[in-house]
C-alpha cells in the first residue's frame, strides 16, 4: 500500500489543491518499507490525480480539498483521508496506528463536522 501526504514544511499542507510536494510511503504489513517525494506539476485536476495514480497511491492524508479534486481521486481508486493537519511524521504514525479514524489531528474548523473517508465511486467508508 502506498500512502500520499502533500506537505509543506514538515507539516501536512493545508490546501492540497495547490501542493506542490507529496511525501509517498510504501507500507507492508503495517510498517514503513520505503519513502520518496513526488513533485506534483500545475493544479489540473486530472493531471493531479493521475500523477497520484502512476506513483502508484492508494491512500492520500491530505487537508483541505476542493470537491471536484477528491472526486477525481476517489474515481480513480485512491482514498482520500481529507482535513487532516499536524506535523508529516506524527501523522504518518497517526495512520500506521489507526489514530487517524478516532479523528486525531482534524483540522480546526472541522469541529462539528463528521471526516469524511472516499474511495472508489465517491462511497463514504
Amino acid at each position: 500500500m502506498n500512502v500520499a501526504i502533500p506537505h509543506w514544511q514538515n507539516r501536512v499542507s493545508p490546501v492540497f489543491d495547490v501542493a506542490r510536494n507529496v511525501l509517498v510511503v510504501e507500507i507492508d504489513r503495517g510498517a514503513e518499507r520505503l519513502r520518496r517525494d513526488l513533485v506534483l506539476e500545475g493544479e489540473d485536476v486530472r493531471r493531479r490525480a493521475g500523477q497520484l495514480l502512476e506513483a502508484g497511491t492508494d491512500v492520500l492524508v491530505c487537508g483541505a480539498i476542493s470537491f471536484p479534486l477528491e472526486m477525481a481521486l476517489s474515481a480513480a481508486g485512491i482514498e482520500v483521508i481529507a482535513h487532516t493537519c499536524g506535523e508529516v511524521e506524527q501523522v504518518l504514525a497517526g495512520f500506521l496506528d489507526g489514530r487517524l479514524r478516532r479523528g486525531a489531528f482534524l483540522m480546526p474548523g472541522c469541529c462539528g463536522r463528521r471526516r469524511q473517508f472516499r474511495r472508489r465511486g465517491g462511497r463514504p467508508r
